[in-house]
């Protein structure tokens, strides 16, 4: 039987309110042991798989000291000591404390794991015995290697739907769902160079990154840290850590700094990197710009507007590489809506960005993709390259808010094969051939028969800068794609009723964004 996602968050839930009830945790402490848990059950199956063929090159070697450990961590996997094993906490001689062994066990992990030096939770004696080992008992019966996508940023997704505070929801802080970091990947194709998300999260942009690196890897010899390096920032030091843990059960060796990006750029970005990606807050006011002037990450100055999403989008044009020798320099990156259009100052950032033909690929993605907001987006993709290939002067957008997977009432994902059609899209754009690893060739050839680009209505359209211009300077797909022509027979009520309900919960996120920004400026122009 497969992974169940659903089940595996229900039993977390049940974990957390056994912890609330039975624990001295605080409230914003239930992630912390919980997350330390599932790290160390990762990290061992992913250990007690690759050990038949370690202990193989072992009894074959002709050296005296065969360096064990070194060739687990060759292979990008934890070296996990006995005590720190799952069956070894699962069967403590009686009387052993199980707090005081996963204290041990957080610790072996440390030493014996340098990159893990000071992350791993120590915190187990303030839980019960008799919870910790039914807590261990739910996480070792997950099958991991089932599960298609990145488990621990799912369940870091899934305490932040149930525990993040209602200012840090406010902020417009939300987990990027797997599927749509997926998609960004596979457009941005960041197969080798440096790698840069100055808003990381837990690190699910580098794990589907170093993913795909894999998967194109045509070099055995080479690992995926001979491939990419990654770095990142991060303001929160709790995430900071699971974002350490992340990276290193996945056999990645990132640096990843605590530093509030808009004041600190402690990785000196600015032409640095060939890759960027982001899903930065949405929205966020406040920010001190008089502290920002003369900073090199904002080419094309400050914005007036109170919201922040134009210095995130400046700071990841500025991160790119200016490309030589045919040197990637992508950048892709999720950003509300309302960010395609918005005007004034932010409008001739925009306005400068297109005519530096900077911009290659917009996304709009339809609402329910988020795990607990309804929010849509849309994903913006950058290619400082593209002004020395016939894409000059060019952008494609794309409206695939009609195409997902409904999960449930509330929830929306892109399948493999959904992700694979949209990407085509842009291949057949650039000149590149479409793939069918993943079942898309039919729907595919629907759209393109001859295996060539062309304007779908509805769908796609490629608009030259003459038309942006003339669309005020807009990148909202929505304004160059234009509405599929609905066959009479084809038509269902039930799904016009959907889309219309969807849009209205667009308007109204819009009208509340707008009521938020309107009170406050009133409070700043009364002192209050």
């Amino acid at each position: 039987m497969g992974f169940d996602l659903k089940e595996f968050e229900n039993k977390l839930w049940k974990t957390a309110d056994d912890l609330r009830a039975n624990s001295s945790l605080k409230y914003n402490e239930f992630s912390t042991p919980v997350l330390g848990l599932i790290f160390l059950r990762f990290a061992d199956y992913r250990f007690q798989k690759a050990k038949p063929e370690i202990e193989k090159l072992k009894s074959n070697s002709s050296r005296r000291a065969f360096d064990e450990k070194n060739a687990y961590q060759a292979r990008g996997v934890l070296f996990v000591p006995e005590k720190a094993s799952f069956k070894y906490l699962l069967n403590l001689p009686e009387g052993e404390s199980a707090g005081s062994a996963l204290n041990e066990a957080m610790s072996l992990m440390e030493n014996e794991n340098p990159i893990l030096k000071g992350v791993l939770p120590k915190n187990y004696l303030r839980i019960p015995d008799d919870l910790l080992v039914s807590t261990m008992k739910i996480f070792n019966d997950v099958e991991f290697d089932r599960n298609n996508g990145d488990i621990f940023g799912k369940v870091y997704e899934f305490f932040l739907g149930k525990f993040a505070s209602s200012e840090g929801q406010k902020g417009g802080e939300f987990y990027t769902p797997t599927c749509l970091v997926k998609l960004l990947v596979e457009i941005m194709k960041p197969f080798h160079g440096k790698v840069y998300d100055p808003a990381c999260g837990s690190g699910g942009m580098f794990v589907q990154t170093a993913e795909f690196a894999k998967r194109e890897n045509k070099d055995s010899d080479k690992s995926v840290n001979d491939l990419i390096t990654v770095e990142g920032q991060e303001k929160t030091e709790e995430t900071v850590r699971w974002c350490k843990m992340n990276l290193a059960v996945h056999g990645l060796e990132g640096d990843v700094k605590q530093a509030n990006s808009f004041y600190e750029d402690v990785f000196d970005s600015v032409g640095k990197y060939n890759f960027v990606l982001a899903n930065p807050p949405f929205n966020v006011d406040g920010v001190d710009k008089e502290r920002l002037k003369g900073d090199k990450r904002f080419p094309f100055g400050l914005p007036k507007a109170d919201n922040a999403n134009y210095l995130w989008i400046q700071m990841f044009y500025s991160a790119l590489k200016v490309p030589k020798d045919g040197e990637n320099s992508r950048a892709g990156f999720v950003m509300p809506n309302s960010a395609s259009d918005a005007r004034q100052t932010e409008q001739t950032i925009r306005e400068k960005i297109i005519k530096d033909n900077a911009v290659d690929v917009m996304v709009s993605v339809g609402s329910n993709m988020f795990h607990n907001v309804t929010l849509p987006c849309t994903l913006w993709f950058f290619d400082k390259g593209k002004k020395n290939t016939d894409r000059k002067d060019k952008v494609l957008f794309l409206d695939v808010r009609e195409i997902y997977t409904q999960i449930d009432r509330a929830h929306r994902e892109f399948t493999d094969e959904q992700i694979e059609f949209i990407t085509n899209i842009v291949k057949l754009y650039r000149g590149e051939k479409p793939e069918y690893k993943w079942g898309s060739k039919k729907l595919t050839l629907e759209h393109f028969p001859d295996k060539k680009y062309r304007d779908v209505k509805g769908l796609c359209k490629v608009a030259t800068i003459e038309d942006i211009e003339k669309q005020g300077w807009s990148l909202n797909a929505g304004r160059y794609v234009g509405v599929k022509e609905v066959e009479e027979e084809n038509y269902v009520f039930e799904e016009k009723l959907q889309e219309l309900n969807t849009e209205l919960e667009k308007l109204n996120l819009e009208s509340k964004d707008l009521e938020d920004k309107i009170a406050h400026n009133i409070k700043q122009l009364l002192g209050v």
